[in-house]
């Protein structure tokens, strides 16, 4: 069992007034990890799934009375993708509300529908938590160092949701069938999607241009649609948890470039899953992107998980000065260019920009130091 990251985190949390929220994408572990928790728990605990239909018709605006019944002498109640039932934001109140000595934890897979359905009725009712494919550091805590060094070349080229680091012989039809039938669950079924082949088309283009800029005009002549619908889909992606934006930075130089954008995925292995393409990565002329994603995605994580309240961007100018990563914090900057095989490309931060911001360090990041800078 490799050990998470939020576990601590959400067992310290347990029985201190309020829910405890896990969103992420499907097949991330927020069950398995919540269940983990509740097992070493001596109280009596009532798992619903709303997945199921007959759940689902239960946890769909239930009275008070229903409510009581549903719960009866549970003292812990946990919702598996709780974004299914209807009104689960007023049910979740009305739990917090007059049920005092419950503790009630709640997992979904989209941040679209639970977060817009739940923030306004648990406005101070909720601790509220985002899960990631397995990161960097959990594999040190479980594995050591070593062994996650000699996990990388896989990780890039199959990513690190569970079941793939788990079950190495299965990865690929692992990946295959979680993007043939999860990725698009969520996104599918809200209202207004109604063209699964746009989404398909512009997923690939996306796995294509991880580590460039992409401009919505292009992309919506690739896929054949408008950038209105290209924007839209891109943030359903985003809010499903199969990729997110970087943001170009610019604040002081007039040479910088503002309004550019990249889009990585949470998880190599999907992106690979995507191209049908998952070849060891000595035959490979992605690797340089393969890297980047892994890199910023592990970041990311390892930002969540440690509280680092971080803005990411990249930076450009006209002049095509650039830096592949950038954190602020705190009103000083970390400023990272991920390198593949140094030897090869020597590379430097601008000095334009170290010259210009308050750059509290700065690394060249590759297989040999990226440790440092994930655990």
């Amino acid at each position: 069992m490799i050990i998470r990251e939020l576990e601590k985190r959400i067992e310290e949390k347990l029985f201190r007034g309020k829910s405890i929220i896990l969103v992420g994408a499907r097949q991330v572990g927020k069950t398995t990890l919540l269940n983990e928790v509740l097992n070493r728990r001596e109280e009596k605990t009532l798992r619903l799934n709303l997945d199921e239909a007959d759940v689902r018709e239960i946890m769909n605006h239930p009275t008070l009375e229903e409510l009581k019944r549903i719960i009866a002498d549970n003292k812990i109640v946990l919702l598996d993708e709780a974004q299914r039932a209807v009104d689960i934001g007023l049910t979740l109140k009305r739990i917090h509300d007059n049920f005092s000595d419950i503790q009630v934890l709640v997992t979904g897979s989209s941040s679209l529908d639970l977060r817009s359905i739940i923030n306004e009725p648990m406005t101070g009712r909720k601790w509220e938590y985002t899960m990631y494919p397995i990161a960097t550091s959990e594999l040190v805590t479980t594995y050591g160092l070593l062994a996650t060094k000699q996990m990388l070349e896989n990780r890039l080229v199959y990513g690190s949701y569970p079941d793939v680091l788990n079950h190495q012989s299965d990865a690929k039809e692992t990946l295959m069938n979680l993007t043939g039938s999860y990725l698009y669950k969520d996104i599918l079924e809200i209202d207004g999607i109604r063209k699964p082949s746009i989404i398909e088309k512009l997923l690939v283009a996306l796995a294509l241009q991880i580590g460039g800029e992409v401009s919505y005009n292009e992309l919506a002549q690739t896929v054949g649609t408008d950038s209105k619908t290209v924007e839209k889909y891109i943030d359903l992606l985003e809010k499903c948890y199969v990729v997110f934006r970087l943001k170009a930075f610019s604040r002081n130089l007039r040479n910088e470039l503002r309004k550019s954008k990249k889009i990585y995925f949470h998880d190599n292995g999907v992106r690979n899953a995507i191209l049908q393409n998952f070849a060891p990565l000595a035959l490979r002329n992605d690797v340089g992107a393969l890297w980047e994603n892994f890199f910023i995605s592990e970041r990311f994580k390892y930002n969540h998980y440690h509280g680092r309240y971080a803005h990411s961007y990249f930076w450009r100018t006209k002049a095509q000065q650039e830096i592949d990563y950038i954190e602020e914090c705190d009103g000083s900057f970390l400023a990272f260019e991920m390198k593949w095989n140094p030897k090869k490309e020597k590379t430097t931060i601008p000095v334009a920009f170290t010259n210009a911001y308050p750059v509290q360090s700065k690394a060249i990041v590759t297989p040999d130091n990226y440790l440092d800078f994930l655990v």
